[in-house]
């Protein structure tokens, strides 16, 4: 370049002619004439140059290349220097650096062209679950993110669970579209098993399952998605997702339970979502605005995120679900009933009785021995074995008694003593027996006669024993004279 400019300068500054720049620079007329018409001088090709060698062993490469794929893995794959060590023994003469080079160019010819996308305001949203690493009450643990991101505006919202599964998969769609306000008109997955049963090809489309089904007819949203194998199809949500990761979950999060861990992850992105400036010179808040305006309204009433199943209660009054143990009431042993399993607890229904329990991990079991009062109460020895359980879930004044008992008569006798206060539950009800107790306590006394000098005469029947369908139900109360009619032949 440093020549090209001394000629243009001499010739153009200086008035010196091209014969005499040629003479005194030693170049060709012709050269000089070039670069005076142009500053920047480039090679001109009046035809492609001749390739020889890759005439002759082009084709074979094809041909090994053809033969070897159906052998080959992503980790076990076709490179350079293999094909041209077949080449040199089947006798071509070729260098590796030309079959590298065909290799290349032939790779850069068979990746796709990715094409700039136009994101309009409610129109689509991307969906995608992340392995995350979370510190919940002090232990490490792994959690699941949901993400998803509105693409017009940006705005996302992410939730943590503790299965990546369906049920936490039609969740994260029941908080993110109430977060937004709205439903965006298309929602953009990959071909994960949550969504899809049954996959038919880019002609026959995809065979949704039941309980994803249900959750786009209630909301009203098209299920969009990405090819198989091409996670890039979706490659904001894709990319979103390693960056909260890094901004937001790093250094790991810490909080007593997913739930609160996950709205301070949320409160942490909603504040960098309001920083961060806009190259389009539009805040944040301008374009989640426009996105909210052209969302599709929310219906009536959430989609009630619960998988129903049919149990059986076994003799112990147990049911599996998951893998994972329940206690159930003891008056519910060896019958049918329902489990509504949800993302955090299930919803357990019987004849007409319902109650709520939270979920356990895989394996774990969630025993409650408030459920076996009754049984508890007739067998002193079973309720030797589980007393500090059951004591710590009645709480006060309950650990107390079992406290003093234990120092004063042994665990044996206790026992025995702890077993009638229980009896008294199951006859009276909790509340009228722990006042009882509180009392008899109070006035240093630990014995059961203490206690029933401060119960009813007769017990009581609770309304939380009584079926739903029998408490509007009121019986007369009969007379003698009633039946004396009846005997008598009379009818009434």
């Amino acid at each position: 370049m440093d020549q090209v400019h001394v000629i243009r300068h001499k010739h153009y500054k200086e008035g010196h002619g091209i014969r005499r720049i040629a003479r005194e620079m030693g170049l060709d007329r012709k050269t000089v004439r070039k670069y005076l018409e142009e500053a920047e001088p480039v090679r001109k090709e009046t035809a492609p140059r001749g390739r020889p060698v890759l005439e002759i062993v082009g084709p074979r490469i094809e041909e090994l290349l053809a033969e070897w794929r159906p052998r080959t893995t992503a980790k076990q794959r076709i490179t350079s220097p293999l094909l041209h060590r077949q080449l040199i023994a089947e006798g071509y003469e070729c260098g590796e650096r030309t079959v590298r080079g065909y290799l290349s160019e032939k790779r850069r010819q068979a990746k796709e062209v990715y094409v700039p996308l136009v994101h309009r305001p409610g129109d689509s949203a991307q969906v995608d679950f992340f392995e995350v690493t979370v510190e919940e009450a002090g232990v490490m643990r792994k959690a699941w993110k949901l993400l998803v991101r509105l693409m017009h505006s940006g705005r996302d919202f992410i939730h943590l669970y503790d299965r990546c599964d369906q049920l936490s998969f039609l969740d994260g769609h029941v908080r993110a579209f109430a977060y937004f306000g709205g439903v965006p008109q298309r929602m953009v997955y990959d071909n994960l098993s949550a969504a899809i049963k049954r996959r038919g090809g880019m002609l026959h489309g995809r065979e949704l399952t039941d309980a994803f089904r249900a959750l786009a007819s209630h909301y009203l949203f098209e299920a969009c998605f990405a090819r198989p194998g091409e996670g890039h199809d979706k490659g904001g949500v894709e990319s979103r997702g390693k960056g909260i990761r890094l901004a937001h979950l790093t250094p790991v999060p810490r909080g007593t339970d997913l739930e609160s861990i996950a709205a301070a992850v949320m409160v942490d992105i909603e504040a960098m979502a309001q920083s961060k400036p806009r190259r389009d010179g539009k805040t944040s808040a301008e374009l989640f605005d426009a996105d909210r305006a052209a969302l599709n309204p929310l219906p009536a009433r959430p989609y009630d995120v619960r998988a129903p199943r049919p149990v059986s209660i076994s003799h112990s009054s147990t049911a599996t679900i998951d893998g994972a143990l329940y206690s159930l009431p003891e008056r519910w042993a060896r019958l049918d009933g329902m489990a509504y399993v949800g993302v955090r607890d299930i919803r357990f229904v019987c004849r007409g009785e319902e109650i709520q329990r939270e979920r356990a991990v895989r394996k774990g079991r969630a025993v409650y021995y408030r459920d076996y009062v009754r049984e508890l109460s007739r067998k002193p020895q079973a309720l030797r074995q589980v007393a500090p359980e059951l004591m710590a879930e009645l709480g006060q004044p309950y650990t107390r008694l079992w406290s003093l008992l234990e120092r004063t008569h042994g665990v044996q006798k206790a026992c025995r003593v702890l077993a009638g206060v229980l009896g008294a539950i199951d006859d009276h009800g909790e509340e009228i027996v722990t006042d009882a107790l509180s009392d008899a306590l109070a006035r240093g006394r630990m014995d059961l006669l203490a206690i029933r000098q401060r119960l009813p005469v007769e017990p009581l029947l609770l309304d939380g024993l009584v079926p739903a369908r029998l408490r509007q139900v009121h019986v007369e109360a009969g007379r003698a004279a009633d039946f004396d009619h009846l005997l008598t032949g009379g009818a009434r």
